[in-house]
């Protein structure tokens, strides 16, 4: 037996037990594919980050859920940096700090904000264009959701859009029906095996926030999470969406997720660009530590 170092890291929240909990292994040196999918399971948390050097970039870094690895993932990549800051991996210089990481998807920046006593305050992940890409009839997703007929938003498209991982937005009419929903696992997973996206984003043109250009929640049942409490990757496609289709009309705005499931998170979005001609997407937020510890791998 040998042991590693692992972090769990709650991202998109300034205070524990709150937004989404990644695990994060800084060092991964040494662990091959199979033992990372088995430390992810072991976790059992959304997803789990495994950090090892790159020739490509500052960090290559890795992201899996209880059974499959993604090849980009938002509340993990925020986690990470957050404690590779907090270990002395990466030190922060002036306002703005930027390193690098080797994703699946290619090589993409991080920007770590810091204030004038260099803490780090705000983490900014940069993510690919966006691509919209097959668009589908509601009403089975409706049924699977347990929405009725009048809660969608009958005049938004149901599309997929990747940043890097492609899901699902599904536009409902207000918070009531959110907070209503009553999703049949297996019927979403049948769904998704027919489909071109990895999870399904659901979500109102409304927060509890007045600021909140939108609240979501985040299904993902074959890929072993039920529900995520607050989703980096889908928050950027989910800007991408309001800003092309002029739901919001603001490059920089922020959103809700979790506070559902009593797991508030804050995602603050910057979105380059407007209708067919979006050039970029960046996911921020913050993080906090709540376990550091060793786990005993074989």
């Amino acid at each position: 037996m040998r042991e590693i170092a692992i972090t769990i890291v709650d991202a998109f929240t300034d205070r524990p037990f709150a937004g989404n909990p990644a695990g994060v292994v800084t060092h991964a040196e040494g662990l091959d594919e199979a033992t990372m999918q088995a430390i992810a399971r072991e976790v059992n948390l959304s997803e789990t980050a495994f950090v090892t050097p790159s020739d490509k970039a500052d960090f290559r870094v890795r992201f899996f859920t209880p059974n499959t690895e993604i090849p980009l993932a938002g509340h993990p990549t925020i986690a990470t940096m957050h404690a590779l800051v907090e270990q002395g991996r990466i030190r922060l210089s002036g306002p703005r700090t930027r390193v690098t990481q080797e994703l699946n998807v290619g090589v993409l920046p991080v920007d770590l904000d810091a204030d004038g006593e260099g803490r780090l305050t705000r983490i900014w992940m940069t993510q690919k264009p966006p691509e919209f890409l097959r668009i589908y009839e509601a009403a089975p997703y409706a049924e699977a959701l347990g929405i009725p007929i009048a809660g969608i938003a009958a005049d938004c498209l149901v599309q997929t859009v990747s940043t890097g991982t492609p899901q699902l937005m599904f536009p409902v009419r207000s918070l009531h029906v959110l907070e209503r929903l009553r999703p049949d696992m297996k019927a979403l997973v049948d769904l998704a095996a027919a489909g071109d996206y990895f999870s399904l984003h659901v979500f109102a043109p409304e927060g509890y926030a007045p600021e909140a250009k939108a609240h979501a929640r985040h299904f993902a049942p074959a890929a072993g999470i039920a529900e995520d409490p607050v989703t980096g990757s889908a928050s950027g496609g989910m800007g991408a969406y309001l800003v092309r289709y002029g739901l919001v009309h603001t490059p920089a705005f922020m959103v809700e997720q979790g506070h559902i499931i009593g797991r508030p998170g804050t995602v603050y979005l910057e979105v380059e660009g407007e209708g067919e001609a979006i050039s970029a997407v960046r996911v921020g937020g913050q993080a906090v530590t709540v376990i550091t510890g060793t786990m005993r791998i074989p």
